[in-house]
């Protein structure tokens, strides 16, 4: 995979904690820059740790799907995207920005907003990647996102987090159908 796939990759991965960070940030009003460094900390360190975890699962079944790992792969990032897709298009407006500030509600809105980070992970051991390096840029750009997310949301509110959502899931099929096309063109 090269550099620039697991950019947007990674990119795609942090929107939908992006567009809940947007949220949470309007939610909150004016959320204190160390609300947001946790926040993006949080975020970051669930968002790297699931793909590790689907990862290992698909490693683990890999021999036995070998002959159609590319359309397991094209199947999972994007129903993942199509999935994001959908609730861009028809989530609730309760539902955009959770309004607690606690550890556990911020924790449990993290693994909701990476369960499509594992399920990307699944398809990535059929693929020649550095999970390591993927999880890292994964976490990364999740932490970054979704502390500049919190602080943006104060400005712009919770809409602008449905249009980063749309941008992932469209991404996050393209690279699902570009996967599926090289491994048929070769």
């Amino acid at each position: 995979m090269s550099p620039a796939t697991i950019l947007v990759l990674a990119m795609s991965m942090s929107m939908d904690a992006f567009a809940v960070s947007v949220g949470r940030g309007a939610a909150m009003g004016r959320p204190r820059v160390s609300e947001a460094l946790r926040t993006g900390m949080v975020f970051g360190l669930v968002e790297a740790a699931t793909p590790v975890i689907g990862w290992a699962a698909g490693l683990a079944a890999s021999s036995y799907v070998e002959a159609v790992d590319h359309w397991i792969a094209f199947a999972l990032l994007g129903g993942v995207g199509v999935h994001m897709l959908a609730s861009a298009f028809f989530a609730r407006e309760e539902e955009e920005a959770p309004r607690g500030r606690s550890l556990p509600i911020l924790l449990a809105t993290a693994v909701g907003t990476s369960i499509d980070a594992m399920a990307v992970g699944v398809s990535l051991a059929f693929l020649d990647v550095n999970i390591w390096i993927t999880a890292a840029a994964i976490g990364l750009t999740t932490f970054i996102m979704s502390s500049g997310g919190m602080l943006l949301g104060r400005l712009v509110g919770a809409r602008f987090g449905r249009v980063a959502e749309v941008v992932a899931g469209v991404a996050l099929v393209a690279i699902g159908a570009t996967i599926l096309i090289e491994h048929l063109s070769a």
